[in-house]
């Protein structure tokens, strides 16, 4: 099979249409000669004569009326698939969206990927992504994009969308001592006596500090020894009681858990926000259209709930 060039059965299929070289030559744009080396060269190839030509008419064998008819629709599909592929780059399209995320799938983000599928046939494959490395596998070109916490700063990275502000909550154990007191609220200043998680991996220093303070407003120092790689590896260091976390009221919404408490802190005044990203040199028509449908669910959500 390798050895079949796709020229020669183009030729066989015009020839059987045609049942005529000269016709056959002017079809493809070459000479009569050319046709009959691709003809002859493919009944090589296949090892059986395909084609009678006598003085007065040309007709295919009966190997070759075989052979036309068994090949003719693989052909046809071939053809379209290059078609298709050539249409999609000329456009710069993509059939598949590769997207990484953080912790879960929101269900305003799913319904963004339906409507994709729905209404532009994307479909998606979804990747969840360490904490600690938010830009990795959009940089090297793994993921076409990935939804993640903001800030981005990286000049590589276009964010083409950004999700409404939330408020950042701590998670502490039920039995630690901030959850007992029963207020539901923290001071900023009380972040300095706990050991926060911090995700562990490559991301720039700027957005571990948004991840994690070094200090809380008054300058006292924040500790943070233990790196996670998921959310539910946090909870769970959480749950132990040894350490806290900094989670979005989102992720505290469905991540509900009974050894697990979660509570607001008062003068904590940068929110969390998560942003659909992608490579500035990379920006398929895809992924302004995903952003589009993203804005219309939130918005949509949004209105909803007003």
């Amino acid at each position: 099979m390798n050895r079949i060039q796709v020229q020669e059965i183009e030729c066989l299929l015009a020839l059987a249409d045609e049942l005529h070289f000269g016709r056959t030559a002017a079809r493809l744009g070459c000479s009569q000669s050319r046709v009959s080396q691709l003809i002859a060269a493919l009944e090589r190839r296949v090892g059986v004569r395909l084609v009678d030509r006598t003085s007065r008419r040309v007709e295919l064998t009966r190997f070759g009326a075989q052979f036309v008819a068994e090949v003719r629709p693989a052909y046809g599909t071939l053809a379209t698939v290059v078609a298709h592929a050539q249409e999609r780059a000329r456009r710069g399209a993509l059939c598949q969206l590769r997207i990484g995320f953080h912790g879960s799938v929101y269900e305003e983000v799913t319904e963004a990927f339906r409507q994709l599928r729905a209404r532009h046939d994307v479909s998606m494959a979804l990747s969840e992504i360490p904490l600690g490395s938010p830009f990795s596998a959009v940089l090297d070109g793994r993921l076409d994009a990935a939804v993640v916490e903001l800030p981005v700063r990286e000049a590589a990275l276009t964010v083409g969308f950004r999700f409404p502000p939330q408020e950042r909550l701590l998670a502490v154990a039920s039995s630690h001592p901030l959850a007992a007191s029963g207020a539901g609220r923290v001071p900023v200043e009380e972040l300095a006596g706990l050991d926060l998680v911090h995700p562990a991996g490559d991301a720039p220093d700027y957005w571990m500090v948004a991840r994690v303070p070094r200090a809380t407003p008054a300058g006292a120092p924040i500790r943070s020894t233990a790196g996670i790689s998921t959310v539910q590896e946090g909870l769970a260091l959480v749950a132990s009681g040894e350490h806290a976390m900094l989670v979005c009221r989102p992720l505290a919404e469905r991540a509900t858990r009974g050894d697990v408490r979660y509570l607001a802190v008062d003068g904590l005044d940068e929110p969390s926000q998560l942003g659909l990203i992608w490579r500035t040199d990379r920006a398929a028509p895809q992924l302004t259209v995903l952003a589009r449908l993203l804005h219309e669910e939130v918005t949509r959500e949004t209105c909803a709930a007003v």
